[in-house]
């Protein structure tokens, strides 16, 4: 405590020098604070835009090869069960997993019409699930019931966007849509009840997460082979109990259905012929489930964010290699003029490493204190950023308090030289020198 009580009595009394010894400290600090809080805000940022708020849900499709198999375009894949319904209480029981949904999709849907409108959004056959996995609420008119699906009855359930697009400003229940030429009417309207928008602050940033789509119709599964394919391979929308789950609960469902639905390493058999195209065309390689992790694309454009902003750190460590320099020179000033002082202590019988002590103390308090004010600045600065470009403000402390702790290690190791000189000094040749 005597020497702390000095080494602040000696700021105190210099207190331009020390300011201006403690600055590269304080710069570098600062920058380090401000920096690792704008990427950490701006991973957050990323996360949320890509997974939404709280919807946790993960879909895990077929795929050959590399690429989504879009029935849209492709004939029935051979070698692929359809999905049993009694598959649902063991994918429900998986870790992390908090309810599944079987569907069936197709993305782009020109063969929808009502009237002269027609439809070009997505299609779906879903089961009774779906909606409360995905955040979806009936608005107007009603859900699918278990009659719908008994009694195979053609109803369909739009959202505003394929309402607007259909019918107009007019009410759509009770309207007749096309679907193929078969007549669906239309029993709800439904929207996802999530309110989430994602940060759009640039035209990058409006192409990668802005909603372009035009809209979805909901079909019962059990009417999606009136007009499209008998035993078509489903996708499965996992709702995770956390965001944190997404990923591990995504991949023991891509595990299960592997192991259970894939008959065959992958062949596609052409609907009219019956010929195996697998090895014609595009059909070729096998089939397999994957999870679509969004949550893994988060991370991914993390990485690629902090990767450009960890060089930003290094160049900021910079100005602590240069301020660590600054006290030890400062430090080497202060020995030289206390030289009278450390030999009168010396005479008195202070011992070499009581010397050492103090001038480490001296050191180590010097660039606390501007490690304290640079994780101030640090702070007032990244608010300031926040403010002017729109990046939330997330400030790691597990890295405020390391930035200090490594501030008094600069002071402990800068100050090494100047304290074993001092403590090294002939008590006779200090005491004669003015």
């Amino acid at each position: 405590m005597e020497n702390i009580r000095l080494a602040f009595q000696g700021i105190w009394g210099h207190k331009m020098r020390s300011f201006l010894t403690m600055l590269g400290i304080i710069i570098g600090i600062a920058s380090i604070i401000t920096i690792v809080s704008t990427i950490k805000g701006t991973n957050e940022q990323i996360k949320e835009n890509l997974i939404g708020s709280g919807s946790n849900v993960v879909t895990v499709s077929l795929y050959q090869d590399d690429w989504e198999y879009d029935m849209t375009y492709s004939p029935l894949p051979e070698g692929v069960r359809v999905i049993e319904d009694s598959l649902r209480d063991t994918l429900n029981r998986l870790s992390g997993v908090e309810e599944v949904s079987f569907f069936t999709r197709r993305y782009w849907s020109d063969f929808v019409s009502a009237g002269a409108n027609r439809f070009s959004g997505e299609t779906y056959g879903i089961d009774s699930a779906f909606f409360r996995v995905n955040g979806y609420q009936v608005t107007y008119g009603r859900d699918f019931d278990q009659r719908d699906y008994d009694g195979f009855r053609k109803v369909a359930i739009v959202d505003k966007k394929a309402a607007a697009a259909l019918f107009g400003t007019e009410l759509p229940i009770g309207k007749v849509l096309e679907i193929k030429g078969e007549p669906f009417t239309v029993v709800g309207v439904a929207e996802q009840t999530s309110t989430f928008e994602p940060a759009i602050s640039s035209y990058s940033d409006y192409y990668m997460y802005a909603d372009t789509s035009a809209g979805a119709i909901f079909l019962p599964s059990a009417v999606w082979p009136m007009v499209f394919y008998f035993d078509e391979p489903q996708s499965v929308a996992v709702k995770a109990t956390s965001t944190d789950t997404m990923t591990r609960a995504g991949q023991a469902v891509a595990d299960i259905l592997n192991e259970s639905q894939l008959i065959s390493a992958g062949t596609v058999t052409d609907e009219e012929s019956g010929d195996d195209i697998t090895s014609s065309g595009n059909y070729t390689g096998a089939f397999s489930y994957r999870s679509q992790d969004l949550l893994q694309q988060a991370q991914q454009l993390q990485e690629m964010s902090s990767s450009t902003n960890q060089q930003l750190i290094w160049i900021a460590s910079i100005s602590l290699l240069v301020g660590g320099i600054g006290v030890m020179n400062i430090m080497l000033v202060s020995v030289t003029e206390r030289t009278s002082e450390i030999g009168l202590k010396k005479a008195l019988g202070a011992k070499k490493k009581r010397i050492r002590r103090q001038f480490l103390t001296e050191a180590a308090v010097l660039t606390s204190l501007g490690g304290i004010i640079g994780v101030v600045l640090g702070i007032i600065f990244a608010h300031l950023i926040s403010a002017s470009n729109g990046v939330p403000v997330a400030i790691d402390i597990p890295a405020t308090i390391i930035s200090v702790v490594f501030s008094m290690a600069i002071g402990i190791v800068f100050g090494m030289l100047p304290a074993v000189k001092a403590a090294n000094l002939n008590p006779i040749e200090a005491l004669r020198r003015e």
